[in-house]
């Protein structure tokens, strides 16, 4: 499995209890959504290796992993830091107008003004917001992934339409 074809789900805190369990952070919004999962991808040095989730439960706002095969807090422990990763395909379905970031790499921004700005290269993820990195003319537009200028998503057309704030735009383009 290459990492490119899986999204990251999240990351395996430290062992918990004594029957093998996991203390984990999903790296998502709805993290019941992956209650039923049947297997995990860790990622072990460059690869990604496939574990069996035999559990998935909540308790206190936490969420704690029983992987098949791990049995004892010392087998737990070694997966402390590891990466968890889901191929692409097998993410939920989010319904009508939601999506998942990386649907957005590639989609063209449209502006209400200024018309086509460009196609999204990446969304990065800042601790104090999202921003949608944009190819405008060669150059690297920063737009924040908010509510107040993402007017809409259409994953079918493949474009995000915004509404840039005044000289947004103009503050990349000047030399």
């Amino acid at each position: 499995m290459r990492i490119e074809d899986c999204y990251h789900l999240g990351t395996i805190v430290k062992k918990h209890g004594l029957r093998g369990e996991v203390l984990v952070t999903f790296d998502v919004d709805e993290p019941g959504m992956y209650e039923e999962v049947e297997a995990i991808f860790l990622k072990e040095g460059e690869s990604l290796l496939p574990y069996f989730v035999e559990d998935v439960h909540f308790s206190n706002q936490r969420v704690i992993v029983k992987f098949e095969g791990v049995d004892t807090p010392e087998q737990a422990d070694e997966f402390k830091g590891m990466e968890m990763y889901l191929p692409l395909e097998v993410l939920p379905d989010l319904g009508e107008g939601k999506y998942y970031y990386h649907e957005l790499i590639g989609m063209q921004v449209i502006d209400k003004e200024a018309g086509d700005i460009g196609k999204v290269l990446n969304v990065l993820d800042l601790t104090s917001q999202m921003l949608l990195q944009v190819d405008h003319k060669e150059k690297e537009v920063l737009i924040p992934l908010s509510d107040d200028i993402v007017v809409s998503v259409d994953k079918k057309l493949q474009k995000i339409d915004v509404d840039l704030p005044d000289g947004l735009l103009d503050l990349y383009l000047e030399d």
